[in-house]
C-alpha cells in the first residue's frame, strides 16, 4: 500500500496541529463529522467544570456568576465567523424550531404570499414549511423538483423564483450530495424578484467560508453539532439582518425573548435585536460546548479550513474512482469544485451493509465510521480540523476490501431507524 502522496499532504498541512485539540479514538477513522463533530478536549473539560463545580457547588448562583453570558459570548464569536453583528444572531432551540419561528414571522408580515423550497432540501425543513404554508397561507409548500439528487439546477431555480415570488428556504449544502449553492448570486436574484431566502446552513457552517454582509444574506438558521463540533443536540442559531429585524415578531413569545425578562412584567415587550426570537431558558449544559469549538475554528481560520476541505474532497474523489470505481461504486457529488461542500457521497447497491461492515471491523482491520442515507448512499464527511489525508486513503482501501471479500454479507439487509 503506497501512502506516499497522503503522507506528503499531511506533512505540508498547516492545520495538522488542530487534530490534537480534539478527542480521538485509537484505531478509528471518523468520517461522520457532517452529522456529529468530534468533541474538543476543552469542551469536555468545560462541561465537567460546569456540572461538577458550577452546578453542583454554586447551584442557582451559577446563573449570575457564569451562565447568563454564555449565549452572548457564543453570539459574538458566531458573528466573527459569519461576519454578522451579534445583535443579529440568536443562539438557542433547534434548527427546526428556529426555521419555524423565522418562516412564520416573515409570512406574518403580509409581504410574502407563497412559501417554497426545492427537492435537495432537508426533509425536516420541508415538513415545517408545508405546515406553515397550510396554516397561514392556505396553500401547501411548493417544492421545485430537479432531475436528480446530485445537483441543483440553478437556472431552473431562478426561473421558479421569478414565477413564485415569496419565501424560499434552501440548504446551502445539500445533505445527500453536498451540492453547494452560490449564496450571493441567489440572494441577489431573490431580492430582485421580491423574494427572500432563508438559508439552512447546517451542513455548511464551520467548513464553508460564509460572509453574511458580502453575500447580502437576510435570514438563516443552522445547527452547531456538525462541523461546528458543539456536541450532540447543541442548540442551533438563527440570523436576521438588522435592517428587517424590527418588522418581525416571534410567534413563540417566551420570557427570554422579552426586552427585560427579569422584570417579570405581565405585558410582553419584545427585545429589539435577534434576542426577540428567544423563548425559554437557555440550555446551558448543551450550549456550553459550542464556545471552545468556535474558538478553534476562529484560530484555524475559516479560509484555511475551506481550502483544506477542497483539497481533501478532490483527493477522496480521486481515490474513490481509482480503487472503488471498478467495484461498482459511483461518486455522487457535483463535478465542479466550487459546487461542493465537505462530504462525498458514494453509491453502491449494498451501501447499507457496507457501512455496517466498515463500523464493525475485525481486530486486524481499521474501523471506519461513515454514515448511510437511503436508498444507497454512503456519506464520507471531511472535517479538515481533524481528518487527515492518510485516514482518507485508509478508508477507501477498507471499503475496497469489504466489497472484494463480500464482508458485508454477514449483515442483514435492512436500514430502518438509521441515525
Amino acid at each position: 500500500m503506497d501512502f506516499t502522496e497522503a503522507k506528503k499532504l499531511d506533512e505540508a498541512d498547516i492545520l495538522a496541529k488542530f487534530k490534537s485539540y480534539f478527542h480521538n479514538n485509537e484505531n478509528e477513522i471518523y468520517l461522520d463529522g457532517n452529522s456529529l463533530g468530534k468533541p474538543p478536549k476543552k469542551s469536555l473539560e468545560l462541561l465537567k467544570e460546569i456540572a461538577e463545580n458550577q452546578w453542583a457547588e454554586k447551584l442557582i448562583e451559577g446563573w449570575n456568576e457564569h451562565w447568563l453570558n454564555i449565549p452572548k459570548r457564543i453570539k459574538s464569536k458566531l458573528g466573527i465567523l459569519l461576519n454578522a453583528d451579534p445583535s443579529e444572531i440568536h443562539v438557542g432551540d433547534s434548527t427546526s424550531v428556529n426555521l419555524y419561528k423565522l418562516a412564520y414571522a416573515f409570512i406574518q408580515t403580509g409581504k410574502y404570499k407563497s412559501i417554497n423550497s426545492d427537492s435537495l432540501n432537508f426533509p425536516s425543513d420541508l415538513y415545517i414549511l408545508d405546515q406553515i404554508g397550510s396554516s397561514l397561507l392556505g396553500k401547501k409548500l411548493h417544492v421545485l423538483k430537479y432531475a436528480t439528487e446530485l445537483n441543483a439546477e440553478i437556472e431552473l431555480l431562478k426561473s421558479a423564483i421569478n414565477k413564485n415570488p415569496g419565501i424560499w428556504c434552501l440548504s446551502l449544502v445539500s445533505y445527500k450530495s453536498a451540492c453547494l449553492y452560490d449564496l450571493q448570486d441567489l440572494n441577489r436574484h431573490a431580492e430582485d424578484n421580491n423574494s427572500l431566502i432563508i438559508w439552512d446552513l447546517s451542513h455548511a457552517t464551520g467548513v464553508i467560508d460564509i460572509d453574511f454582509k458580502k453575500s447580502k444574506t437576510r435570514a438563516a438558521v443552522g445547527c452547531t453539532y456538525k462541523f461546528l463540533n458543539g456536541g450532540p443536540g447543541s442548540p442551533a442559531f438563527l440570523y436576521v439582518d438588522k435592517s428587517i429585524l424590527p418588522e418581525l415578531k416571534n410567534p413563540i413569545a417566551g420570557w427570554f425573548g422579552h426586552a427585560n425578562p427579569f422584570r417579570f412584567s405581565d405585558q410582553y415587550e419584545a427585545a429589539t435585536d435577534a434576542g426577540k426570537f428567544a423563548s425559554g431558558t437557555p440550555s446551558i449544559l448543551s450550549m456550553a460546548g459550542i464556545e471552545p469549538a468556535i474558538d478553534i475554528i476562529i484560530e484555524a481560520g475559516i479560509k484555511n479550513i475551506r481550502n483544506k476541505s477542497k483539497r481533501q474532497i478532490a483527493f477522496l474523489i480521486e481515490l474513490t474512482e481509482k480503487y472503488l470505481g471498478p467495484l461498482g461504486v459511483k461518486v455522487e457529488i457535483p463535478d465542479k469544485e466550487e459546487n461542493r461542500g465537505s462530504h462525498v457521497s458514494i453509491s453502491h447497491p449494498e451501501a447499507y451493509r457496507i457501512c455496517l461492515a466498515m463500523k464493525q471491523a475485525d481486530a486486524d482491520k481499521v474501523k471506519v465510521i461513515p454514515d448511510f442515507r437511503p436508498p444507497h448512499y454512503i456519506r464520507l464527511g471531511v472535517s479538515p480540523l481533524y481528518t487527515t489525508f492518510t485516514e482518507l486513503h485508509w478508508a477507501i482501501l477498507r471499503i475496497s476490501d469489504i466489497i472484494q471479500n463480500q464482508a458485508y454479507l454477514r449483515f442483514e439487509n435492512t436500514y430502518q431507524n438509521v441515525p
